[in-house]
């Protein structure tokens, strides 16, 4: 089971919200967000940010991270490494912030096709590797020392240009929409794609 599968279940819990009011909220079914609880299914960023603000808590949280400490400083020991959705996250922020700060790792081809849009800004700075950063209609290669900022309205997609993948340093604001909103189609044939991808 993944570290993150019970936490994900007790902050339900703790909340108040069965699995189908849960599942409702974010727009999920009750099964998909069950092996998500079980671990057979893991979530992808945006599925991960909508569960956060359904639970009134951070994806840090979520994750199985210590709770805040006053002390602002997050020591790189301190930086346990979650796998998700193909991608490697290292929380780099304190939880109960209105911006989260996360360091990625994104291997090569991890994603497929995926298009994210949602509510909010991010922001990403490139630590290693190339990464390939769609915005709309228009595809940026961006190398160590590169940087973007972005409404993420824009329909975007992240991929590594590079063999060995990328590393980021990625900073977000939280969600405000369901996860069904996440996915747009990459074939511009109309139709929604699958936002139960993990």
């Amino acid at each position: 089971m993944n570290q993150y599968a019970p936490q994900m279940r007790r902050l339900r819990q703790r909340g108040g919200l069965t699995l189908e009011a849960a599942a409702r909220r974010a727009g999920l079914s009750p099964a998909h967000l069950s092996r998500l609880e079980t671990g057979k299914r893991q979530p992808s960023l945006p599925l991960l940010l909508t569960l956060a603000r359904v639970y009134g808590t951070t994806v840090g949280e979520l994750l199985g991270e210590a709770p805040a400490v006053p002390d602002p400083v997050v020591r790189a020991e301190d930086m346990e490494p979650v796998d998700a959705g193909g991608w490697r996250y290292r929380q780099a922020g304190l939880a109960g912030r209105a911006m989260q700060a996360l360091r990625v790792h994104i291997p090569r081809g991890a994603q497929g096709d995926l298009v994210r849009v949602h509510p909010g800004e991010e922001w990403l700075y490139v630590e290693s590797g190339t990464l390939r950063l769609t915005l709309g209609e228009t595809e940026e290669t961006l190398r160590p020392g590169d940087s973007a900022h972005f409404d993420s309205l824009t329909p975007h997609r992240l991929d590594s240009a590079s063999p060995q993948g990328a590393d980021l340093l990625f900073v977000h604001t939280l969600l405000q929409s369901p996860a069904s909103d996440l996915c747009v189609p990459t074939d511009r044939k109309g139709g929604r794609a699958p936002h139960e991808r993990g």
